[in-house]
């Protein structure tokens, strides 16, 4: 698509150069080893693949959770989105979640989505942990902003984390934010953060090799519990 760089420069918001995120891997509880990692603007093609689906799922609002992710993460890929960061999961090299967010500023950090095609393993909780992990010991953020869109959400974030309510309004809109900050994540890291470093090098290989896409009568399984759409 012909771009006019000198309108370009104007369009485009100036970003502040992030510290990446170091892969780690985590167990799940089925004993399958899963690849934390975070991906760059031109992985965002093939990740808009997987997420595309499953904004017609209405099952516990995965239609605008995954409609607001695929907005959010062509914004970034098209350069209209500030200071946002993806992260996604991967077991022998298939996406199975994602994540996302941004800095708000340099203290603050907003909290966008998260996002998982394979239930019942604890993926979410994991990624937004990482998700956690990252705004809070690699970008080196005071506080993060977040709000669930669902009760599983409000349930896994809100409650689990036990966060701070807030009167401060969260740029997704609807409910206001609730406040991670810097000490209660650490109060709370040993409890929900996990995973190691570093990544046995089989095993990242693999997952920088390809971003594997399942199928979509596959996700519809694992979401919705259905044969396929």
């Amino acid at each position: 698509m012909p771009i006019d760089l000198e309108l370009e420069s104007v369009l485009r918001p100036p970003e502040v150069p992030m510290v990446p995120y170091p892969p780690k891997v985590v167990t799940l509880a089925n004993g399958k080893q899963m690849v934390v990692r975070e991906i760059t603007r031109e992985d965002v093609p093939r990740v808009l693949e997987a997420v595309r689906p499953i904004t017609t799922y209405e099952r516990d609002y995965y239609d605008i959770v995954a409609s607001r992710v695929y907005a959010e993460l062509l914004g970034w890929y098209r350069w209209r989105i500030v200071n946002e960061f993806v992260l996604i999961a991967q077991i022998d090299g298939m996406l199975v979640g994602l994540v996302n967010s941004r800095m708000l500023n340099a203290k603050t950090g907003m909290s966008l989505h998260t996002l998982t095609t394979d239930r019942g393993l604890r993926i979410g909780s994991h990624m937004f942990a990482a998700k956690m992990e990252h705004h809070i010991e690699y970008l080196k953020q005071e506080e993060v902003l977040i709000v669930a869109e669902s009760p599983i959400g409000f349930r896994r974030w809100m409650i689990e984390y036990g966060l701070e309510p807030t009167n401060i309004p969260h740029e997704l809109g609807g409910a206001l934010s609730f406040r991670l900050s810097k000490e209660l994540y650490f109060a709370t890291k040993d409890r929900l953060v996990v995973g190691d470093r570093p990544v046995p090098k089989e095993l990242l290989d693999k997952a920088m090799e390809d971003i594997i896409v399942v199928d979509e009568k596959t996700v519809a399984q694992k979401i919705c519990g259905v044969k396929g759409r």
